[in-house]
C-alpha cells in the first residue's frame, strides 16, 4: 500500500494527507499497526487534515499525540479539518478574559 495519510499516535483523531485527494476517495493509514481507511467526504489539499472519527464540537483536536485545537462543530470521518472548523486553544487570552468575568 502507498502511504496516504499520516498518523503517528492511537491518541491521534485526525490524519495528515501526504498528496491531494477528491472527494470519494477512500484513505488508507496505518493506526499502530493497524491499516485503516477513510473515504473522504471532500477534496483534500496536500499536507492537510482529515477526521479519523467522529470528532463533537468543543473535543479536541489531536494530531502527533498533542492537542493542537477544538472543534467548532461536530466533524464527521472523511471531513477536512481545518482553520473553518477548529480554533487553537493555545494562547488564547479572549478565552481567559472570559472564565475570569465570569
Amino acid at each position: 500500500m502507498k502511504k496516504q495519510a499520516v498518523v503517528i499516535s492511537v491518541k491521534d483523531n485526525v490524519a495528515t494527507v501526504v498528496d491531494e485527494f477528491k472527494a470519494g476517495t477512500p484513505i488508507h493509514f496505518f493506526l499502530g499497526d493497524q491499516e485503516q481507511s477513510v473515504q473522504l467526504l471532500q477534496d483534500i489539499p496536500l499536507g492537510h487534515k482529515i477526521a479519523i472519527r467522529e470528532i463533537s464540537k468543543g473535543e479536541e483536536i489531536i494530531k502527533y499525540g498533542e492537542t493542537i485545537g477544538g472543534a467548532t462543530v461536530n466533524i464527521k470521518v472523511g471531513e477536512h479539518v481545518h482553520v473553518h472548523n477548529i480554533e487553537s486553544l493555545r494562547g488564547r487570552g479572549d478565552k481567559e478574559d472570559q472564565e475570569r468575568q465570569k
